[in-house]
């Protein structure tokens, strides 16, 4: 009796070993200003109007680059610093330098296309590990799918994110993804230089 017992109390560790662990009280925040500020490589789509109204410039407004010194070059005005500021900022530099003697109350529209400064990692198991390119709001599941789904092995309430601050602090958090997908748990947005891992299955 006592070695049928203690058999039930290992099959019973070894259930609770192979379960879920417990999803970490992480943030829900879906956005945070200072991760839209531009970098180098990122791309813009840059549009103006004149006199305010609807009337397209069409030789100026088109998709320009941030180069590696953070800057790009806009036609009249010539360079623009891009590196550090927000796209609102980028916008009303534009806005304000065109005013001065070239466009009649100009209205400028200013888009990232694409922040190739901004990255993600996903890892583990999943059927496309590698670097992805981030976007604002990005969600954890997003993330997965661009690395192409888990694998039939993935823990998927299992998944870890490894998050690096500015100040050298570094957070864990655990994911429920599989729950978070269908409204089980809250939603984990992405940010940038986050690092996703997704664990193996034991069974």
């Amino acid at each position: 009796m006592p070695r049928l017992a203690l058999l039930v109390l290992a099959a019973l560790l070894a259930l609770v070993a192979c379960g879920d662990p417990p999803p970490s009280n992480y943030p829900t925040q879906a956005l945070y200003l200072e991760d839209t500020r531009l970098g180098p490589d990122d791309e813009l789509e840059i549009t103006v109007y004149l006199g305010g109204g609807s009337q397209k410039v069409e030789d100026v407004s088109k998709l320009y680059p941030v180069s590696v010194d953070g800057t790009l070059s806009f036609p009249m005005i010539g360079t623009v610093q891009a590196t550090g500021r927000s796209p609102g900022e980028v916008e009303q530099d534009i806005r304000d330098r065109l005013a001065d003697g070239y466009i009649v109350n100009p209205n400028v529209t200013v888009q990232v296309k694409q922040y190739r400064s901004k990255t993600v990692s996903v890892f583990g198991e999943v059927r496309k590990a590698g670097t992805l390119s981030w976007r604002p709001s990005m969600t954890i599941n997003e993330a997965i799918s661009e690395a192409l789904g888990f694998t039939n092995m993935a823990r998927e309430n299992a998944v870890v994110v490894t998050r690096r601050h500015d100040d050298g602090t570094v957070e864990k958090f655990t994911v429920p993804v599989q729950k978070v997908a269908n409204s089980l748990a809250p939603q984990f947005y992405m940010r940038p230089g986050d690092s996703v891992y997704v664990p193996k299955r034991m069974f």
